[in-house]
């Protein structure tokens, strides 16, 4: 059965700890990042391993050393093994790309959640991830390895994904462009060939925020750049749609004198763009922007209140961060305090 965010978090709420877990699905998804989230919540450790990366079983239990007290041989706590006795999470990604003799070392932790010997503390959980589809070199698992996990394929939708990447800050030229194109989130795999031909998911267009965030304006330069994060037909497409929903000039809208008549024309998509200028152009300008009215900063934001925008007021709010834009921040505090006091009060109301 397929899968959304939603229902992943319902079902590691509630499955017991002594159930493992097994998800199925294609790279890039987020399949870690919501496991780490969701049990960082909760303030559980998530300790995860990359099994297709060990080479021996050594790797996942640790070295044997003598022990001179006993005359026996012992295995060396591997370095992940918690030792305060505090439940973990165990997530093993890349289950099917495991070499077979790490497999059977796998066989015992999921059945007894012993290692060599050793017990993992009471309470801790084993989850595991595969990639899905004929495109990746994978190892066939053992039935009996299998039969202890429950399975589910993560699909999580295009609204999960957008409803994140509001919340962790992502260029908004990327989630409108995804909310109009959102057949090219995830791209398509069979893409991927002989030649590397870059194919655009969840991952990638996160890389590609972080490359543009301090770019008001997206040159030539640019997409160059970006066919090499999410593959050259996404690029494009991506830059045609930014081109094609130019916003107003951030440094216009700060000395236009009839500002209703300046962003009325604007949709919605323009608005969160215009957003998002404004705070890259502070951030990078707010040095020498004494020459500009602030003031039209505060008449920006109360004209979003007052014009049943209301949504993108609460958007431009969230941008309000001294860990993304520092300089933009110091700006308001300094020039415009009126609008900082306005932002207090709509972040007590929401």
């Amino acid at each position: 059965m397929k899968i959304d965010s939603t229902q992943l978090k319902f079902i590691l709420e509630n499955t017991p700890a002594a159930q493992n877990i097994m998800l199925v699905g294609r790279h890039g998804i987020g399949k870690s990042r919501i496991l780490e989230d969701f049990f960082a919540a909760r303030g559980e450790k998530v300790v995860t391993l990359f099994l297709g990366q060990m080479s021996d079983p050594g790797d996942l239990i640790g070295l044997p050393h003598l022990d001179e007290a006993t005359g026996r041989t012992e295995f060396m706590l591997p370095y992940w093994f918690p030792t305060d006795g505090k439940p973990v999470v165990l997530f093993l990604d890349e289950l099917n790309r495991a070499r077979p003799e790490v497999l059977q070392t796998v066989m015992d932790l999921t059945l007894n959640r012993k290692l060599a010997g050793k017990s993992l503390p009471e309470g801790s959980r084993i989850i595991s991830a595969v990639n899905g589809g004929s495109e990746y070199q994978l190892t066939d698992l053992d039935p009996a390895l299998v039969s202890r996990f429950n399975i589910y394929e993560f699909a999580p939708s295009v609204e999960d994904w957008i409803n994140w990447a509001r919340d962790a800050g992502l260029d908004s030229r990327i989630i409108s462009f995804i909310e109009e194109n959102p057949e090219l989130l995830d791209g398509d795999e069979s893409t991927v060939g002989e030649n590397l031909e870059r194919s655009p998911d969840r991952r990638s267009w996160e890389r590609l925020s972080k490359v543009i965030g301090k770019f008001e304006e997206l040159g030539d330069e640019m997409q160059a750049m970006a066919s090499g994060i999410v593959g050259d037909r996404a690029a494009a497409d991506f830059f045609r749609f930014v081109n094609n929903h130019r916003v107003p000039s951030v440094k216009d809208l700060l000395s236009v004198n009839d500002l209703p008549s300046f962003v009325e024309a604007l949709s919605f998509t323009d608005f969160t763009q215009l957003n998002e200028a404004i705070f890259r152009w502070l951030e990078a300008q707010s040095a020498t922007a004494s020459d500009f009215n602030a003031a039209n900063l505060v008449s920006y934001f109360d004209y979003l209140g007052d014009n049943n925008k209301k949504e993108l007021q609460a958007h431009f709010a969230s941008l309000v961060s001294a860990e993304r834009y520092p300089a933009a921040l110091n700006f308001i505090l300094k020039k415009a305090p009126e609008l900082y006091k306005k932002l207090l009060d709509l972040s007590d109301e929401l």
